[in-house]
């Protein structure tokens, strides 16, 4: 009898989808299991999780007594909160960092003390705890420049400023209205760099490293990144105009390196997916942003261009004498895009409940669908969105130009009441080269 591996992934978004369907391709026989999980993840042979589940503790309870041979967390709340910790206290294998490491995300006042004191470029920066003294700073160093929120606020915690009005405006909402609650508590406010943007996630065991293909997200709900921040309507991999083979080179050498031999100094070695936000400035990559976790939309078009058993790839990240470096791993020479479908009034209030047609005519069209904001109707026949960001879509092509043609004409067979995508995903891409 052949031995099946079980997998508990932690999350119920896209970027879960995209680390399930990624799984199922290897050769593996796999029983994977979700908590939360989502309606597509079910649709494509996930188990959900249906415990009443109180805690990260209940959790580790629920996968002892089902026999769960790996875990993979997807979002950043639970890594901020332990779950990595717990889990491997009750002897499980689990994929992600501990709630130390994981502070390089949960705050960006110690990731920018670790960028400082070991020489890994990024914004230049202060930390303030009162806003008289950051208005002090502010008014000193005039504008533009970026306040940023040290914990974790969802995507929207670092705010532009233009003007020194906004700056001000800025930090009224954050120390007065306490807009951001305690994820306000300690503010970050740095210069403003300049030049395009790329996301490299990197795949670790703390020391050992794969390099995932470089993507371009697009933030901004319109065309032309017009229109409010959202937390994510789109990306292209790989960004080879942005992240060339030389500039890659740097970033492993001048950041990937240094950052993962600095997190083993400060004692929080850091196991599972660094996600590093870059700006490609005149002096070179800079560090915007580590997160402790795969991006979304991001990993729906990173993850479709890497070949691995990715449930090798994990376990290797997760055990204590793991060698991810061992891993066989073989990246397409193609791209892929991935669009966003989100519903009217985004990243606002969002309609509910409209009925969600054409995924499998999408599908036909070689199309990956991932399932976000996405519930089955009360007589579970149809599918329905349940506000925000519904689905993405993500095909591959042999160049950018065939990606992106691929990917809208997939988009263009997925109906619902308001629809709202944006029309230029992978369009800078082509600008660029």
């Amino acid at each position: 009898m052949e031995f099946i591996d079980s997998v508990l992934i932690v999350g119920g978004g896209g970027r879960e989808h995209a680390l399930l369907k990624a799984l199922l391709r290897s050769d593996r026989a796999l029983c994977v299991f979700a908590y939360p999980g989502n309606p597509g993840m079910e649709r494509d042979g996930c188990v959900l999780v249906d415990q009443e589940i109180e805690d990260w503790n209940d959790l580790a309870q629920w996968a002892l007594m089902n026999d769960i041979n790996l875990t993979v967390v997807g979002p950043e709340a639970p890594l901020a909160e332990g779950i990595v910790d717990i889990f491997k206290k009750e002897g499980l294998l689990v994929f992600g960092p501990s709630k130390a490491a994981a502070q390089i995300e949960s705050s960006k006042a110690f990731a920018k003390k670790l960028m400082k004191k070991h020489g890994i470029p990024t914004a230049e920066f202060e930390i303030f705890k009162e806003k008289d003294k950051a208005l002090a700073y502010v008014e000193a160093k005039g504008a533009p420049i970026v306040v940023k929120v040290s914990g974790l606020a969802a995507g929207k915690g670092a705010i532009v400023c233009d003007t020194l009005d906004d700056a001000k405006a800025a930090l009224e909402d954050i120390f007065d209205k306490k807009s951001f609650g305690a994820a306000g508590e300690t503010v970050v406010i740095e210069e403003m760099m300049s030049g395009p943007e790329a996301s490299v996630f990197v795949l670790t065991d703390g020391k050992g490293y794969k390099v995932l293909p470089a993507a371009q997200d697009h933030k901004r709900i319109g065309d032309g990144d017009a229109g409010p921040n959202t937390g994510g309507m789109g990306a292209y991999a790989p960004a080879v105009s942005v992240v060339s083979a030389e500039t890659m080179a740097r970033v492993e050498k001048e950041i990937i390196v240094p950052t993962l031999a600095a997190m083993e100094k400060e004692k929080a070695r850091y196991r599972g997916l660094l996600y590093i936000g870059l700006m490609i400035t005149a002096e070179g990559p800079k560090v915007v942003e580590y997160n402790c976790r795969f991006g979304d939309p991001e990993t729906q078009a990173v993850l479709p261009l890497v070949h691995c058993d990715w449930y090798e790839a994990f376990s290797q990240c997760a055990n204590a004498k793991g060698n991810v470096s061992g891993v066989k791993w073989k990246v397409d020479s193609g791209y892929c895009v991935s669009v966003v479908m989100a519903g009217k009034g985004y990243p606002g209030k969002t309609a509910k409940g409209k009925t969600i047609t054409g995924i499998d005519a999408a599908e036909d069209k070689a199309a990956d669908v991932y399932f976000a904001g996405v519930a089955k109707d009360k007589d579970k026949e149809k599918y329905t969105t349940t506000g925000g960001r519904a689905l993405a879509v993500s095909v591959k092509g042999k160049t950018l130009a065939e990606a992106i043609a691929n990917t809208y004409e997939a988009v263009a067979e997925i109906k619902f009441d308001g629809a709202v995508y944006r029309k230029d995903i992978g369009a800078k891409g082509l600008v660029q080269t």
